[in-house]
């Protein structure tokens, strides 16, 4: 084993939470009774056509996407915490109202100020819109939205008893953009100066305010070369 040589830069802790930094994500589903649920999630990440998306297995949302396999995932820019925040501490499952101690994810969330909303939609003051190909609809006020079908569920965290944590695989199939966020004289690719997604790092949210740190060398290629192997389900969309 090396020796070990902390400096005074750096000292051993146990986070609670390990949210380094993540996009959200308003994910929305459908519930049983054809009404639409909306919910923040801030464990998300891409791969060509995917997304991954760590949920409880109690959620709400994560019911929803078990029972139908359709979502939308809908980015918000970061002037939108009005609408993230009205939404942080809802729920659509009416199991909250009588929560218990035996119960630890609901009583959790009623005991820290969580509570059930049933048009969370309106309760953020969003618009639902129609989707192209699945039934949630999209949020008309953030700036991405992409409709998506669930592909794959694994469990996670099997070494630890209690609640079961999945991370579930999304695959895209339609992306709507909003005009002004699109590079001008291209037909798929995000103008990165004027994309200003919201960024959760340990509850808190940010924003990218920064300038570039520096040019990047893999944007030096063309983009659509990832094409075959990232998102072929798109390319003769537009």
């Amino acid at each position: 084993m090396p020796e070990n040589h902390l400096t005074p830069e750096h000292a051993t802790i146990s986070p609670a939470i390990l949210y380094w930094g993540t996009p959200v994500v308003l994910v929305s589903t459908e519930n049983e009774d054809l009404s639409f649920n909306i919910a923040p999630i801030s464990s998300a990440w891409w791969l060509g056509n995917r997304c991954m998306l760590g949920l409880l297995s109690v959620s709400h949302t994560t019911k929803n996407l078990l029972r139908t396999k359709q979502c939308v995932l809908n980015l918000p820019s970061d002037d939108m915490t009005d609408k993230v925040n009205a939404l942080a501490r809802t729920t659509g499952s009416k199991e909250i109202l009588t929560a218990t101690a035996i119960e630890p994810l609901y009583y959790f969330k009623k005991s820290n100020g969580y509570q059930y909303v049933k048009d969370k939609f309106s309760h953020a003051n969003l618009t639902p819109v129609k989707s192209d190909i699945v039934r949630p609809a999209r949020a008309m006020e953030c700036p991405v939205q992409m409709e998506g079908e669930l592909v794959g569920v694994h469990e996670m965290m099997q070494d630890v008893e209690g609640e079961v944590l999945f991370a579930m695989e999304i695959k895209v199939l339609r992306t709507h953009v909003h005009e002004n966020i699109r590079k001008s004289g291209t037909k798929n690719r995000i103008d990165t100066d004027k994309w200003r997604p919201m960024i959760m790092s340990f509850s808190e949210l940010y924003g990218l305010k920064a300038k570039k740190a520096d040019e990047s060398e893999l944007a030096e290629m063309e983009e659509e070369a990832y094409r075959g192997f990232s998102n072929p389900a798109e390319v003769d969309l537009m």
